[in-house]
């Protein structure tokens, strides 16, 4: 198939220039530079084509790899690719999203393989660029995140939310409440197998992230979403309050009601809540927050804060107040879904994620805005455009419906500076959540995540004003991506609305 666009890039770049042809790839080419780098781009060359590069030991490389601050902002990079190939990054991150880029061109024709030759200049719009994976729901093992970290990365992420506890599991040991993991762990929502991360599982995953210039974002969800907690420890949470929709909504899906002790295998929610007035209680999140911020070197612990139904407001105020304290106490920046907006005490700086739709309900601005009152700042998941877990059409076999249907170009089109009455400075980026309920296999994840990362990849990267940004141009360089996909095992789903190419 012939590309109607000669640079097939996602995200699209600030700034490209094509040139004529391609720099063929032979099996003579040499790299140089840092050797993290140089070693990822041969392996991935080499599972793409077959062809490996080899190291440069002293004398001219034909792909030179190199960091300098001046050339771009913080993640930023420079390409070239002419007789050889060049990749300047303003930092090691910024050399990583080079690479990526370089390998986006690299494409096989009738002569075989090599590289399309470009120009080009590129930096990240959104400092804050993140996926979520829900391993509570149904989890998935240290090698499934890590080949999730490997294909989101790719598409310039630079944030893994992993979602680590609700309502139906406990995914992380905590040497203070070893029963967590002993009597919490071991099931998922209908009864599928469950599972958690060791301590040393937990540091391979932020490693692994590390490596591709991810930051993990950890959360426990609080004070609702804990019945898994109730379920080893039982003075911690209060009894299950069962509303009318949860009750109607479990009949519907054949699911069992909660109740308080036993394991919940379904997946209503609003129902949980730890007891708010319960010394015991802060006792429990200060542990849990101590002994994951000293495992997790980046800034962030997210705490939940949503759907907690059952919690009276008062209760909620006080709990997000204190809970919000603990994190900042344990030297970690608090993150909260937007819900967590509405108590007056939540900690300075605290950063909210919005959740809501693109046109916000009834008490969700003022919710978000309070963050930014507050002194901090928000990030942009607004359901009915973000979420993953959302069907691509009505009869998808895979997700839901309840915030919306979304399409490849739903998901392209939204602007996360345009639903919030705050300041554009307030948005630190998106992220794109994807909830497990309905997906038991890394597979049946990678079919809701792809191809609709990479349309959040392009929102939370890309200019709006880059000549590219628009969706007729997106739809066909998306489809270019397949071959690169397919190299990678990824199991994308290949929507209608992309022309999907083959080479």
């Amino acid at each position: 198939m012939v590309l109607p666009l000669p640079l097939p890039l996602v995200p699209a770049p600030v700034s490209v220039v094509a040139g004529d042809g391609r720099l063929p790839l032979t099996a003579t080419m040499r790299v140089s530079g840092p050797s993290v780098a140089a070693d990822q781009l041969a392996s991935a060359v080499e599972r793409r084509s077959g062809i490996r590069l080899s190291a440069a030991e002293g004398g001219e490389a034909e792909i030179r790899l190199r960091v300098d601050p001046a050339i771009s902002a913080a993640e930023g990079y420079a390409l070239t690719v002419a007789d050889d190939v060049e990749i300047v990054g303003a930092d090691d991150a910024g050399l990583f999203y080079g690479v990526q880029t370089l390998l986006q061109l690299l494409r096989e024709d009738d002569g075989g393989w090599g590289f399309l030759r470009a120009e080009v200049a590129d930096q990240p719009r959104f400092g804050r660029r993140g996926v979520m994976l829900d391993v509570a729901r149904h989890f998935f093992d240290v090698d499934e995140v890590k080949s999730f970290i490997d294909s989101t990365s790719a598409l310039k992420f630079n944030h893994l939310h992993l979602h680590l506890s609700d309502d139906q599991g406990w995914r992380i040991h905590i040497d203070a409440w070893p029963k967590l993991t002993e009597l919490s762990s071991a099931t998922s929502v209908d009864g599928h197998p469950g599972g958690f991360y060791t301590k040393d599982d937990y540091r391979e995953i932020v490693a692994h992230a590390a490596s591709r210039h991810m930051v993990v974002i950890p959360e426990i969800d609080l004070p609702g979403h804990t019945h898994a907690i109730g379920v080893a420890y039982p003075e911690l949470v209060e009894a299950p309050v069962i509303s009318e929709g949860l009750a109607a909504e479990s009949e519907r899906l054949g699911q069992a009601l909660p109740v308080h002790g036993r394991t919940y295998t379904g997946w209503g929610v609003g129902h949980s809540s730890v007891r708010i007035h319960e010394e015991r209680t802060y006792e429990f999140v200060r542990d849990v927050v101590r002994e994951i911020a000293e495992l997790t070197p980046g800034p962030y612990i997210h705490i939940g804060g949503d759907e907690s139904l059952g919690t009276p407001k008062d209760d909620f105020d006080l709990f997000a107040e204190r809970a919000t304290a603990i994190v900042i106490e344990e030297g970690k920046t608090p993150v909260a879904w937007h819900e967590m907006g509405s108590a007056d005490g939540i900690a300075e700086g605290t950063v909210g994620q919005y959740w809501g739709m693109k046109v916000p309900r009834g008490s969700h601005t003022a919710e978000a805005a309070h963050f930014v009152e507050r002194g901090g700042a928000l990030i942009m998941s607004a359901a009915d455009a973000a979420y993953l877990d959302m069907k691509y059409t009505e009869d998808y076999p895979l997700g839901l419906t309840w915030a919306a249907v979304i399409d490849v170009r739903t998901a392209y089109e939204w602007e996360p500076t345009a639903v919030l009455a705050v300041p554009d400075a307030a948005i630190l980026g998106i992220e794109a959540p994807l909830w497990s309920e309905t997906t038991r296999t890394l597979g049946e994840v990678e079919q809701l995540v792809f191809p609709r990362a990479a349309a959040h990849a392009e929102v939370g990267w890309s200019p709006q004003e880059a000549p590219e940004r628009n969706w007729e141009s997106f739809r066909v360089r998306l489809g270019a991506q397949a071959p690169l996909w397919k190299a990678e095992g990824v199991e994308f789903h290949p929507a209608d609305e992309i022309p999907w190419s083959d080479r």
